[in-house]
C-alpha cells in the first residue's frame, strides 16, 4: 500500500449475509454474522472453522543507521528482510548483554505510530481467556520530548471534531485527556538533535492486561516478577513495514486460582511471551465508510463535535479492507489469509475451504481474485502485523472461535485480521 498504489473507488465491504445463509445449511453449525462467531456442534469437530473476519496487513519501517552514541554491546537490529530501498523510520539498537532495546528519535515532536500488543503463548484455560495468539486493539501513539524526557503518549481518538476547523479540533482535543504510556530520559544525544532512548521498560511490562484478566476471572492476585521477566532480544525483529518486540513475563501469586493451578506446572508462577509492535500510519488514500448495522461487521465508535447540530454526535465507521491495484499491472492485490499449519487434518482443510467462501463474495461484489486463503508457510509468524492469520488454539476445555480486527482507530481501516 505504498503511495503509488491507488485504492479502488468502490472499497469492498463484503459482509456475512451470503455466507451466513450458506453456513447455516450445516446442521451442526450455528453462525451469527453479527458477532462473527461460529458455535460448533459436538459432532462437527472436523469442521472447527469457518469463522472468518476481515483484515489487511500493513506496517512500518525499522532501520539500522549510524553508530553515533551507540552503547557498548548494542548492535543494529537485523532486518527481517530486505528494506526494498525504503527510507528507515526507526533506528533500532539491540543490546544482548543488557537485554535492552534502544532507538534513535528526532528531537521535539516525534513520529505518530500505531501500537499493537498481544500474547504469543497462552494460559490454556478457556474460562480465563488468555489464549495463544490473543491480540489487543491498535492504539494511536506518538513520541515527544518534554522537559528533558521522551514520552510515549496515546492520542485520544474517542473524541474529535473531524469536520470542524483547526480551533474546533483543538478544543475537542484539549477537552479530553490523553494517556502517557511510558516516559524515559534520553541515554544520549547526537549532534543533529536526535535522542537515543531505552525502550526496555516499556517492552517488559504487562501491556496486555494479564494481571487484571487473571484477577477478574477469579484466578488470584498476580504481580509481574521483574527477576523472572526479560526482553527476548533474539526475538526482536525489524521488517520493512513494522518492528516486533518479544518479552518473557512471569506473574506470581501466593494464592493462585484453580484454573491457574491446573493449567501451569506451578500455578503460582505463570509465564507468558508477550509481543508488542509498532507500525507506520496508513497513508491518506483510504476512504472511511459509515457503519450500517445490517453489515454484520465490526465498527469503531467516536463522538464528533464538529458535525452539524442536526447530525448525531455519535459516529461509527465500518472496519473493512482496503483493496489496491498493482501500479504496474493494474490488477487487484489480493487479500490473503493464512491458515495455521498447526491445525490438524481434516480441520486444516476445512478451515481453508470455509474461509475460501469469502472469495465468492468478493467475486460477486465485482472483485474476482481479490481474496485468497493459503496454508501458512514454514516460518510465518502468526503475530507478525503484516499477515492475516487463522490461528489454531488448544485449550484444556472446549471453547469458542473468535475473530479480532486490528484496525486504524482513526478510520476503521483493517491492519490485520486474526482469527483464533
Amino acid at each position: 500500500m505504498g503511495g503509488g498504489e491507488q485504492p479502488l473507488k468502490a472499497a469492498v465491504d463484503v459482509r456475512g449475509a451470503v455466507h451466513a445463509r450458506r453456513l447455516c445449511r450445516e446442521p451442526t453449525l450455528a453462525f451469527n454474522p453479527h458477532s462473527e462467531r461460529c458455535q460448533l456442534g459436538a459432532d462437527s469437530y472436523a469442521r472447527r472453522m469457518r469463522n472468518l473476519i476481515q483484515a489487511l496487513g500493513l506496517g512500518l519501517i525499522v532501520a539500522c543507521a549510524s553508530n553515533e552514541g551507540q552503547p557498548s554491546g548494542a548492535v543494529a537490529a537485523a532486518p527481517g528482510e530486505a528494506n526494498r530501498g525504503e527510507a528507515p523510520l526507526l533506528d533500532l539498537r539491540l543490546d544482548g548483554d543488557e537485554g535492552a532495546a534502544l532507538v534513535w528519535l528526532p528531537d521535539g515532536e516525534h513520529l505518530r505510530l500505531l501500537h499493537v500488543e498481544g500474547i504469543e503463548t497462552g494460559l490454556g484455560a478457556n474460562d480465563v481467556g488468555l489464549d495463544r495468539g490473543q491480540m489487543g486493539g491498535a492504539r494511536l501513539v506518538r513520541f515527544r520530548s518534554v522537559g528533558g524526557k521522551v514520552l510515549l503518549e496515546q492520542v485520544n481518538t474517542a473524541y474529535r471534531a473531524s469536520s470542524g476547523g483547526r480551533l474546533e479540533q483543538d478544543a475537542a482535543r484539549q477537552s479530553f485527556a490523553s494517556s502517557v504510556l511510558w516516559g524515559g530520559t534520553p541515554v544520549d544525544r547526537a549532534r543533529d538533535g536526535r535522542v537515543l532512548v531505552d525502550l526496555t521498560s516499556f517492552l517488559v511490562r504487562d501491556a496486555h492486561g494479564i494481571q487484571s484478566t487473571l484477577a477478574s476471572r477469579g484466578q488470584g492476585s498476580f504481580k509481574l516478577d521483574p527477576d523472572r521477566s526479560a526482553l527476548d532480544v533474539g526475538r526482536c525483529r525489524a521488517f520493512p513495514d513494522n518492528v516486533e518486540f518479544a518479552a518473557v513475563l512471569t506473574f506470581t501469586s501466593a494464592k493462585p486460582g484453580p484454573l491457574a493451578r491446573s493449567s501451569a506446572p506451578d500455578g503460582g508462577a505463570l509465564t507468558f511471551v508477550q509481543r508488542q509492535g509498532l507500525l507506520r500510519l496508513p497513508d491518506g488514500g483510504y476512504e472511511p465508510r459509515r457503519f450500517d448495522p445490517r453489515m454484520g461487521a465490526f465498527s469503531i465508535r467516536y463522538l464528533d463535535y464538529g458535525v452539524p447540530l442536526d447530525v448525531p454526535i455519535t459516529q461509527r465507521l465500518a472496519v473493512r479492507h482496503r483493496l489496491t491495484r498493482d501500479p504496474e499491472s493494474g490488477e487487484v492485490v489480493p487479500i490473503v489469509y493464512y491458515v495455521d499449519a498447526a491445525a490438524p487434518e481434516p480441520v486444516r482443510s476445512a478451515l481453508v475451504e470455509g474461509a475460501s467462501w469469502w472469495a465468492e463474495a468478493f467475486a460477486q461484489a465485482g472483485y474476482p481474485g481479490a481474496f485468497r486463503v493459503e496454508v501458512a508457510p514454514d516460518g510465518l509468524d502468526p503475530l507478525d502485523l503484516r499477515h492475516n492469520v487463522i490461528q489454531w488454539v488448544h485449550r484444556s476445555t472446549r471453547g469458542w472461535s473468535y475473530g479480532n480486527a486490528i484496525s486504524d482507530p482513526r478510520t476503521g481501516e483493517l491492519i490485520k485480521g486474526h482469527v483464533s
